[in-house]
């Protein structure tokens, strides 16, 4: 069966793009590998263009690339382009997309020249992008406009399995206050385990369609992940970033404040330690909660960048990471995991799970860890700025109400709180003035 073009919502911010711009500037589409940037843009371009041309650079010729060494004869480039790609370029009717630009630095380079020549749109797409490796020898070009893409989000999941009620309807329940009722809350906190084991990447969404088998959407993400491994290696050879990813389950389930490199890759220079937490935020595979030191709108500015969590950008890849000791992932695991029968702690899982639904709903990440006494310590899972006040939150796997790093919080910083909430598996409530609100919601805050 082959592969399902997915509905996804950054195909209007890419329209929005080529109506504003009119080819003033090229779209860079950044995003980790597999999550669908060539995809959207090939469909993209097949919809909104006369004509394209892709050129992918991790396949393209050493003529091709070679094309964009020298820029003195524009013309010639293009004639080249039409007859290999054995397609008709029209002024202003037709994209030229370069697929893996990062493969290719004098492409990206010569952007601000094809953009000055004004004939044709542009749109680049890559991952691991911004990595010095590849960028240190060019001129990044300021006519670039970059956009972010992540994996499917909870709402293009539930559009790839003909659901396109579930996220209104529930708005509706969000913006009244509502309980859904226990029967409503037990069917959306199982979809939402779907999501949470077979994840947004489309080739495990593919599988899963065609398969309605766990663990064959286990081995794509498995492939999937080991893809990622292998290109952390290609930039560090002595493997400690892919060993930082490897660990981001283990040390998200251990409940610590931060993440803890030392234990992971030995003892290393916090200089050297910082460029590979840059490299591993740079990749788009994880997502980086950072300590906002003063907690209040603006937190980029206090953040404290060298006290960090990470958690994998993928929730499906975390669930597979977190059962890594096997070679597959038993269905049985899955259909425990699916039914919530497991009996490991899954708080760690559903905290992943809520960063990737805050990144994807554009909220950057910060955290606050302040003491209780004189052994423990207050968290504030997530802060999320809203106006000039904040929305604290707290995470729970299970159906637990209580919420005490919350009430020190806001006693704490009472001036500064907007709303609190509380995130959890049961249904919605009001505790005070906390809302303990449904996971699946999470992209509503």
């Amino acid at each position: 069966m082959s592969d399902v073009i997915f509905k996804r919502k950054i195909y209007s911010k890419l329209k929005e793009w080529k109506e504003t711009s009119k080819g003033k500037t090229a779209l860079l589409l950044e995003g980790a590998r597999r999550i669908g940037k060539s995809t959207i843009v090939e469909e993209f371009a097949q919809k909104e263009y006369r004509s394209y041309i892709l050129i992918d650079f991790n396949e393209a010729s050493k003529e091709v690339k070679g094309l964009f060494d020298n820029l003195m004869d524009i013309d010639y480039i293009f004639l080249f382009l039409q007859n290999i790609y054995k397609t008709t370029l029209y002024e202003r009717e037709s994209v030229i997309i370069f697929d893996e630009v990062q493969q290719c630095p004098k492409a990206r380079q010569a952007i601000k020249y094809l953009i000055k020549d004004g004939r044709y749109d542009y749109i680049e797409t890559g991952s691991l992008i911004s990595i010095r490796k590849n960028t240190k020898d060019i001129s990044i070009p300021s006519e670039e406009y970059r956009l972010e893409m992540f994996p499917m989000d909870y709402e293009e999941f539930r559009w790839a399995m003909s659901d396109e009620t579930t996220m209104p309807l529930m708005r509706k329940f969000f913006e009244k206050k509502m309980p859904l009722g226990d029967g409503l809350n037990r069917q959306k906190m199982r979809e939402l385990r779907l999501y949470l084991l077979v994840g947004g990447m489309p080739q495990a969404i593919n599988a899963y369609l065609d398969t309605n088998n766990l663990q064959q959407v286990d081995m794509v993400k498995r492939q999937i992940v080991q893809l990622y491994a292998d290109d952390f290696r290609k930039i560090d050879p002595t493997g400690k970033i892919s060993k930082l990813f490897m660990a981001i389950p283990s040390q998200l389930s251990r409940n610590l404040l931060r993440y803890q490199p030392t234990p992971v890759i030995g003892k290393t220079g916090a200089d050297k330690i910082d460029e590979m937490i840059l490299c591993l935020e740079d990749s788009k595979t994880v997502n980086v909660a950072y300590h906002a030191d003063d907690p209040n709108v603006g937190m980029s500015l206090t953040a404290d960048y060298g006290k960090y969590k990470l958690y994998i950008g993928d929730t499906g890849l975390f669930v597979t990471m977190a059962f890594w000791d096997k070679d597959f992932t038993e269905n049985i695991i899955y259909q425990k995991l699916l039914n919530d029968k497991l009996s490991a702690n899954l708080g760690y899982v559903y905290e992943n799970l809520i960063a990737q639904m805050l990144r994807a709903s554009g909220n950057k990440l910060f955290y606050y860890t302040f003491p209780k006494d004189d052994t423990h310590s207050y968290e504030v899972d997530f802060l999320l700025s809203r106006g000039n006040k904040l929305c604290p939150i707290e995470v729970k796997s299970s159906g637990y109400k209580t919420h005490a790093s919350l009430d020190a919080f806001c006693l704490k910083y009472s001036d500064r709180i907007n709303q609190p909430y509380l995130l959890y598996t049961k249904d919605f409530h009001k505790d005070g003035n906390v809302l303990l609100v449904p996971v699946y919601m999470t992209p509503l805050l």
